[in-house]
């Protein structure tokens, strides 16, 4: 069986069979003989550390370019925590291409922030807060899951380091959108369904981190912890068939 592993970061799968793809700017710099050497004067602490985990087997790609196999020649496509990084018209440009690569019958899994879930966490801090005063203290927490990565400016880790390091890194790696750290939209069971359903897809179906279509899909490790515990949580798991 014939999976990709898009937008992967660090989580990848050594399994036969997995592509594991991602562009991200970390990967690049690995990559690159001319910039490497630069990265322990920008990088730092447990971003350095995730820096060095990046496995050489990841394929550097461009997704903005289309995903490299042909047409109906993959059996899963999957991503996590990577179309809500996505323009909304890119989004669904994105979809339509995974679709075209899928076998007939093939499966893309798609892990995102569950807004949903978000909300309602948020309306019962708002009722909690109703009940004891002393909780509004913590109710920022809250209203940044909702809004926090949309609309911040500096990447988060970059905000926190000093301020040659910060320099350095933002004018090495850009601000956070364009390093692809923002989000740009959010889904919930409702609009991703239907959005799915738009670019073509059927047998839309709702899972969890350790449910899945897909024949042995907790082999394969992408959506746990080495412990087996939920790798994301808050995350909403759907899977749709072309």
């Amino acid at each position: 069986m014939l999976i990709l592993n898009l937008g992967c970061g660090t989580k990848t799968s050594d399994k036969s069979g997995v592509v594991n793809i991602d562009w991200s700017i970390y990967l690049r710099l690995k990559r690159s003989v001319l910039l490497r050497p630069f990265v322990p004067f920008v990088v730092s602490g447990e971003r350095r550390a995730r820096f060095a985990r990046l496995a050489d087997s990841i394929v550097v790609h461009n997704l903005a370019k289309g995903i490299p196999f042909a047409d109906d020649s993959v059996d899963v496509v999957y991503h996590s925590h990577m179309l809500e990084h996505l323009d909304r018209e890119v989004a669904s440009h994105f979809l339509i291409e995974a679709r075209r690569v899928l076998k007939p019958g093939g499966i893309h899994r798609i892990v995102v922030p569950d807004f949903e879930q978000a909300c309602r966490a948020y309306l019962a801090h708002v009722a909690a807060c109703e009940q004891d005063p002393a909780e509004v203290a913590n109710h920022d927490s809250y209203v940044g899951e909702l809004l926090e990565q949309s609309v911040r400016r500096e990447a988060a880790g970059t905000s926190q380091q000093r301020w040659f390091r910060r320099i350095a890194e933002n004018m090495l790696l850009g601000d956070a959108r364009r390093r692809g750290e923002t989000h740009q939209w959010m889904y919930d069971r409702f609009n991703l369904k239907n959005l799915l359903i738009k670019c073509g897809y059927n047998d839309v179906s709702v899972q969890s981190y350790n449910t899945s279509q897909i024949v042995s899909w907790a082999a394969y490790g992408l959506d746990v912890n080495d412990t087996g515990t939920q790798y994301k949580p808050g995350s909403l798991y759907v899977e749709a068939r072309k």
